[in-house]
C-alpha cells in the first residue's frame, strides 16, 4: 500500500471515528432527554412539587392552560403555589387518598447539530381522583374521579453537562369526568389563565390568546419538519 493510500485510508478512518462520536451522542443525548421527562412525570405523580422545580434551568418557564410562567420565580409560582398548595395544603409529597397518575408515551425527541439543545413532542394520560376513604381532601379537586389528555411540547438545554427543562409546554386539551366521560364533560374553561401576576398572585407573567379545551382540536405546532415532504407543520 502506497503512503498515499495510507493517508487517503487514515483520513477516511477518522471521519468515520467522528461520524459515529456523533451518532452516539445525539443518541445519549436523546435517552436522557427521554428519562428526564420520565422522571419529572414520577416526581409529578407523587406531589414531589420541589424536585419537579428542580427540573429547570434557572430561566425556565412553563406554558400551561393559556399561559406563560417565566423564569424560577414563575415556576415555583405555579408548582409550589398554586399545585402545591392547592392540592397538598404545602406538603410535599403525596397525600393518602390522593392518585394523580401521569403516563407518558409517544416521544419524539430531537437533538440539535450542536449536541446542547433538544425538543420532544410527548402525550400525556392522566388518571386522578380522591378515594372515599379520604373525604377530607375533597374540594380540592374538579371532580372526584377523572381523565385528563395532555400534549408536551418541550424544550432542553444542557448545562454544565446536566440536561434540563428549558421551556415545558403543557397542553391539557380534554378531561373527562369518570362517570360522563370525554363527550359529556364541560370544558374546564375556569383553569384558562386571564389575568397576570401579580393582578392575579397565582397567575402567568405572559398571556397566550387562542387556548382552548375539547371539543376544540386545534394542533400544538411541531417542533420537527414531516419526515418525508421536509415541510413544517
Amino acid at each position: 500500500m502506497s503512503s498515499t493510500e495510507e493517508t487517503t485510508e487514515a483520513a477516511e478512518l477518522r471521519r468515520t471515528v467522528a461520524e459515529l462520536a456523533e451518532r452516539v451522542r445525539t443518541l445519549e443525548a436523546a435517552s436522557a432527554i427521554r428519562t428526564l421527562h420520565h422522571k419529572y412525570g414520577y416526581y409529578l405523580d407523587k406531589c414531589l412539587y420541589q424536585e419537579v422545580v428542580d427540573l429547570f434551568s434557572d430561566n425556565g418557564e412553563v406554558v400551561f392552560a393559556g399561559g406563560v410562567y417565566q423564569g424560577r420565580a414563575g415556576v415555583e409560582r405555579l408548582y409550589l403555589h398554586r399545585f402545591r398548595e392547592r392540592f397538598t395544603h404545602g406538603h410535599n409529597g403525596p397525600l393518602r387518598g390522593f392518585l394523580l397518575e401521569h403516563i407518558m408515551m409517544q416521544d419524539v425527541v430531537t437533538v440539535s447539530p450542536d449536541g446542547r439543545t433538544a425538543c420532544a413532542r410527548i402525550r400525556a394520560l392522566m388518571q386522578a381522583g380522591i378515594h372515599e376513604s379520604a373525604p377530607e381532601l375533597r374540594g380540592r379537586t374538579s371532580f372526584e374521579q377523572w381523565w385528563e389528555g395532555g400534549l408536551y411540547e418541550n424544550r432542553y438545554v444542557l448545562e454544565d453537562g446536566v440536561w434540563k427543562i428549558k421551556r415545558l409546554g403543557y397542553f391539557p386539551f380534554w378531561h373527562a369526568e369518570y362517570s360522563k366521560g370525554w363527550a359529556h364533560t364541560p370544558p374546564l374553561n375556569a383553569m384558562i389563565a386571564t389575568r397576570t401576576y401579580p393582578d392575579d398572585p397565582l397567575g402567568p407573567d405572559e398571556l397566550v390568546e387562542g387556548f382552548e379545551f375539547f371539543p376544540a382540536t386545534d394542533v400544538v405546532p411541531f417542533h420537527y419538519p414531516h419526515p418525508v415532504t421536509g415541510k413544517q407543520s
